[in-house]
């Protein structure tokens, strides 16, 4: 392996999976030098694949990975992260790096705690529409994180997608609920809406097409037209049309009561997870 880069310079991933590819992918198509990343990961093949793809350096071992970076991405599963942190703790009290984790449910305090204390770390929830560069990511900047490394993370996540920095540690868990299962409460819409259609009569290949293609331009809609959702419905709901209709049917089962309570179930489930990453 080529000699540790300066830290200023260096990026460190510890952790090789989906979400770490998605985002060297996104910095190498920003025309980030990946050669100056370096890539922790045990299992071979995802390394070589890493290698291959993007010209990275890639290690089995953190300790090697972590060497001369100013910047650590903390990117293995939260079940993880203690046994992934604890053996860094002397690298990280000796290099003090920006530490930035995408880790669901690990409190800054706590990796704090297993890297030995002291760090500038972010926090991060980003979703899975990131392995398409079309992600959200929320971030919470813990205690020490300057200007400087707060832009700095912001650019690193932001390759993915769109930003969005909180001001309180507890409202990631409300970013998880929103953002993060989000994905999930629309592939639940979907299915529902393609189970609807064949049950009307349409092909089920149709309704694929159909599904997909209307939730690609309500989503298009969303975003580019800089007007609320509520009048975006507006516009599409003539008095006594079809889409009035629906939307009655909709509210009569009580919709946006069920979204609020499914909302608040997930922010209350993350919330629990936090703590017993507390614990």
């Amino acid at each position: 392996m080529t000699a540790p880069l300066p830290a200023s310079d260096s990026l460190a991933f510890i952790g090789g999976g989906n979400m770490a590819r998605s985002l060297i992918g996104g910095l190498a198509r920003r025309g980030a030098d990946t050669r100056t990343i370096r890539v922790a990961e045990p299992v071979a093949a995802l390394r070589e694949a890493l290698v291959a793809d993007f010209g990275v350096q890639a290690f089995e071992r953190g300790e090697d990975a972590v060497a001369g970076a100013g910047l650590w991405l903390l990117a293995v599963k939260p079940q993880m992260m203690r046994a992934a942190c604890e053996p860094l703790a002397a690298a990280a009290q000796a290099q003090r790096p920006l530490v930035v984790s995408i880790a669901a449910g690990i409190p800054v305090a706590r990796l704090q705690q297993w890297l030995g204390g002291g760090l500038p770390v972010v926090r991060c929830m980003p979703n899975t529409p990131a392995l398409l560069g079309a992600g959200v990511t929320g971030l919470y900047a813990g205690e020490g994180v300057d200007a400087s490394q707060r832009s700095r993370a912001d650019e690193l996540l932001s390759s993915a997608g769109a930003t969005v920095w909180i001001d309180a540690e507890p409202l990631i868990d409300a970013v998880t609920a929103v953002s993060g299962s989000g994905p999930a409460y629309v592939f639940l819409l979907a299915e529902a809406l393609e189970a609807a259609a064949v049950a009307e009569g349409l092909p089920a290949a149709d309704a694929r097409i159909l599904v997909v293609q209307t939730l690609l331009g309500a989503g298009r809609m969303l975003a580019e037209a800089g007007e609320a959702p509520a009048e975006l419905r507006r516009r599409v709901t003539s008095p006594g049309g079809t889409t009035q209709a629906a939307i009655e049917a909709f509210q009569a089962g009580g919709l946006e009561a069920l979204v609020a309570r499914a909302v608040h179930a997930a922010r209350e489930r993350g919330a629990a997870l936090a703590a017993a990453g507390d614990a």
